[in-house]
């Protein structure tokens, strides 16, 4: 674990928060919005970002077993999160290296490499396995 981890300060956050397995659209819909709270943060704490990562995945799994049809891709997770954080895709270049390469990105032509989904994990504060396929 990280050295820079407070286990007390996590603690604190998981009372406050509770994350659990998601049963319900309502209780989606709450962790939901914690997310966005969290993700509207201008810098969050390594517990922050522990908790933003494990309700990520708690919703994904939700939302996988749940809206199946509709499954999220990198490409989508990528734009929901930079809607999410009132990104544009300029502030992806510094990542693939230039527009042209952000678009291909976007448009599934290319897909995204291990070292640029560490590199989005890093900018969405989220778990960079999201960005593999």
């Amino acid at each position: 674990m990280n050295i820079n981890f407070n286990s007390e300060a996590y603690s604190k956050l998981l009372s406050q928060y509770q994350p659990r397995v998601i049963k319900t659209e309502e209780e989606n819909e709450h962790f939901l919005a914690i997310v966005e709270d969290l993700l509207s943060r201008p810098h969050l704490t390594t517990e922050e970002n522990t908790l933003l990562e494990l309700l990520v995945r708690l919703i994904a799994d939700f939302e996988n077993q749940h809206y199946q049809l509709n499954g999220s891709t990198p490409r989508s997770r990528i734009l929901h999160l930079l809607e999410a954080q009132d990104l544009e895709l300029s502030h992806l270049v510094p990542i693939s290296g230039s527009i042209e390469l952000v678009n291909k990105v976007i448009n599934g032509h290319v897909k995204v490499t291990k070292e640029q989904s560490e590199m989005l994990g890093n900018l969405f504060h989220v778990n960079a396995s999201l960005f593999i396929e």
